[in-house]
């Protein structure tokens, strides 16, 4: 049972309406990249080593293609930071004269058809003296680890560390000493849509247009301009509708440069549609980690210390614009997660490697922190002889504002209560009851609890925090009446499939007295919305909004100045609702389409007291907000197989005032979903030669509905003062907290044999393989 929130009925935020943007999408008439016709098709042509060096390419006679030869006036893409000992790479459009991943583009040949530019590709020789790969972090780490980068000192690109005075002194006094040896294995977001890309000249204006799956068009109009040395105002970026993004298509992809400059070059049309391989093979990876985390325990449970050690593959480039410190960075920062604890060391890394390039994945490293920090709670819960809800209790921080060891500073949020809210809807000692018997019976059950925060909302301070040069964080938003009265917001942020513009029209539609379906919201067109950053890090419901909802305040007051001439009465009398403006207790009003109109049209009526238009600007900056939740997970292993069948997944979530609860409950369903993905089935495996041995869905598992069980949903809203329209963000939660619950559970279930799974994703194989190594694995499927 889905428990909804519920909205008081007399406004548009609160209540469930069905998303605006949905009977296009379901109808078959969504607008997508690929569907566009071109003049010249791209297939790109790439590695098939890891790391060596391109001796000679040789093309069929007479193939359109190019090679790096041909890019030689262009600058590298390359991201940088400030901070964190971080080295700068540069990363070629095409590789040049080196490869460093299998999968890396070599050359691009162009043809009529996608089949005739396949056909080409297919024919293209390429020789490559091939070197020894890195394809572990831990090997790049070796004192005589070959450079992944020759210009580099060593492997390591960036490091950071944190480390809170006199924690020696404290962990001296430990009564108990736990840890933790994790690993979380590579994994790709897979988005239902891959990456595609079409650039369109006109011959006009000599302006290219570029088409393609971002989540950050205007940062792509930047960077790709830089890179080709040519005016923003001569390439215009649009993201049409886009089938999911997760972070992946947040890096600048450096295909998408190619397409600009070869559209440039043959003032044509070209465009490129990325196949499942290459997608698999060649766009961004994520969560390739290995976390050692040891925590330090008063006699009572009581969390004291935490130290870690965090090293992250960021495979071979670093992604722009966050760069590759994306991760470890926040895994740095992040790592305590909601439990009050005041002595932290900790060291992380990100290390090169001859591996497919890192970028942020839906709650880039927080799945995989998350996952540890849990586990080291549940192993101190074992040691303490206590339920692990019950450690959780003696540590989770419930004063607010409250500011962690890492000087992050959480506001108002229900950590505690949440918990608690999980643990009485699940029934704990009924499951602990049902367990026993089960077990008894020869079945094994586990439960799983995962409590987390979720930083959502930052602006630009946070980003800036991280020594990026270019620092993401504001939202611009300009909200205009048109001359007819329609309502018009166009956005910076670039949504992909959230509901974004259902839930920015509630909020307007509240502060206008305008429905919803008579408010449009444009975005993704760098010609027509305001610059901004995109959609990312669970930020454009509370960047956006804040900026919609100062935009739309500002035309409130403007409205309310003209209803009161037009009404004469004053402003505080009146009232906007249902599209008209009306005088409280009175039958008087005005139509605000007939003060649009007159907005325009009739500006001589106000005589020089209200400027001529309706169009107002909203900016939003905030410092940030934390989200929280506690994720459930009730799990049925197979010792003899190693299989997990998920019997139920619980959430009791808290992000703030819920805009509309229905697109609230979709954000945590899809996410839980992908976490239990990540804890169970998805894996980018590569041999020892970097070639990749998950390129196709066959071998690289998403889960399907057969292992998704029904997700039960609570929510707490806890309206924040850090965010002006009390959200929170919630894109990424659901992808947090479910993989530390499920391995909890299936920890929980493997109990009697003594065995700890510290490894993502929880194999069969690997599961069985735990059980082996136990000796304690029955015969007969029951312990003696």
């Amino acid at each position: 049972m889905t428990v909804h929130t519920k909205g008081s009925g007399t406004t548009w935020v609160g209540r469930s309406i069905r998303r605006l943007e949905d009977p296009a999408l379901v109808t078959g008439r969504g607008r997508f990249t690929a569907d566009m016709p071109a003049t010249h098709w791209v297939r790109f042509v790439r590695s098939s080593v890891a790391a060596g060096r391109i001796e000679n390419i040789t093309a069929p006679e007479g193939a359109g293609i190019v090679t790096a030869k041909d890019l030689a006036k262009l600058k590298p893409i390359r991201p940088m930071l400030s901070k964190f000992n971080y080295v700068a790479v540069g990363q070629p459009i095409l590789a040049d004269g080196v490869v460093r991943f299998t999968g890396e583009s070599i050359a691009a040949v162009y043809a009529p058809s996608k089949d005739q530019a396949e056909d080409i590709a297919d024919q293209v020789e390429v020789e490559i003296s091939e070197g020894a790969p890195l394809i572990d972090a831990m090997d790049a780490l070796a004192e005589d680890a070959p450079l992944v980068h020759a210009d580099t000192k060593h492997n390591v690109i960036v490091e950071g560390r944190i480390a809170t005075p006199g924690f020696e002194d404290v962990w001296k006094t430990a009564h108990n000493v736990l840890r933790v040896d994790a690993r979380s294995r590579r994994q790709n977001a897979t988005p239902m849509e891959a990456r595609a890309g079409h650039a369109a000249y006109d011959g006009s204006t000599g302006r290219v247009t570029l088409t393609c799956t971002t989540q950050m068009p205007h940062l792509t109009r930047t960077a790709v301009c830089d890179i080709l040395g040519i005016p923003e105002s001569d390439l215009r970026v649009v993201a049409p509708d886009v089938g999911g993004g997760f972070g992946q298509k947040m890096s600048l992809a450096p295909e998408y440069v190619l397409l600009v400059w070869l559209a440039r070059k043959l003032r044509s049309s070209v465009a490129w549609t990325e196949d499942r391989r290459e997608n698999l093979i060649a766009s961004f990876h994520s969560r390739d980690q290995h976390v050692q985390l040891e925590g330090a325990f008063d006699k009572n449970g009581k969390l004291l210390a935490l130290r870690g050690d965090i090293v992250a593959n960021i495979g071979a480039y670093s992604c722009f614009p966050t760069t590759c410190g994306v991760e470890p960075l926040m895994a740095l920062a992040e790592l305590p997660g909601p439990y009050d604890v005041r002595a932290y060391d900790c060291r992380s890394r990100g290390v090169m490697t001859n591996t497919c390039p890192m970028a942020p994945y839906r709650g880039v490293s927080r799945p995989v922190i998350t996952f540890v920090l849990e586990r080291l709670m549940d192993k101190a819960a074992a040691a303490f002889g206590i339920e692990p809800t019950e450690l959780r209790r003696r540590n989770l921080i419930d004063k607010f504002p409250y500011t962690s060891a890492t000087g992050l500073v959480f506001d108002d949020g229900s950590y505690k209560e949440t918990m608690e809210m999980a643990i009485k809807a699940i029934d704990l000692d009924a499951f602990r009851k049902r367990q026993k018997i089960a077990r008894d019976a020869g079945r094994y059950l586990g439960i799983g609890f995962a409590t987390f925060s979720e930083r959502t909302g930052y602006g630009s301070p946070a980003f800036a925090a991280r020594g990026m040069e270019i620092t993401p964080g504001f939202e611009t938003v300009y909200l205009t009446i048109d001359p007819s009265g329609f309502v018009e917001a166009r956005i910076g942020s670039s949504p992909h499939g959230q509901g974004l513009r259902t839930s920015l029209a509630q909020i307007i539609a509240d502060e206008i007295g305008i429905d919803p379906e008579f408010i449009k919201v444009v975005h993704g067109d760098t010609d027509r919305s305001p610059y901004g950053w995109g959609t990312f890090a669970s930020r454009s419901l509370v960047l956006s909004g804040g900026a919609s909802l100062l935009a739309a305040q500002k035309i409130r007051a403007k409205l309310l100045k003209m209803a009161s001439h037009f009404l004469e009465a004053a402003p505080e009398d009146i009232t906007l609702q249902s599209g008209s403006a009306h005088v409280i207790g009175t039958d008087r009003s005005v139509t605000i389409a007939s003060m649009a109109r007159a907005a325009y049209h009739q500006t001589h009526i106000f005589k020089g007291e209200i400027e001529p238009g309706l169009t107002e600007i909203g900016t939003y900056d905030p410092s940030g907000t934390f989200s929280n939740a506690c994720h459930v997970a009730i799990v049925e292993v197979d010792i003899e197989t190693g299989r997990v069948e998920m019997e139920k997944f619980l959430v009791a979530e808290d992000a703030g005032l819920i805009i509309n609860p229905m697109i609230a409950d979709g954000q945590v369903h899809g996410g839980v979903a992908q976490g239990i993905g990540n804890a169970l089935l998805e894996e980018i495996i590569y041999d020892e030669t970097g070639n990749i041995l998950t390129s196709t869905l066959a071998d690289f598992l998403p889960p399907t509905t057969h292992e998704i069980p029904e997700i039960e949903l609570h929510h707490i809203e806890t309206l924040t003062g850090n965010s002006i329209t009390k959200a929170k963000g919630l894109g990424e939660g659901g992808a947090i907290g479910a993989p530390a619950a499920v391995i909890s559970a299936i920890n929980d279930a493997l109990s009697p044999f003594e065995v700890s799974i510290d490894e993502m994703p929880a194999t069969p194989q690997r599961i069985r393989a735990a059980l082996r190594s136990s000796g304690k694995l029955p015969s007969n499927g029951k312990l003696a």
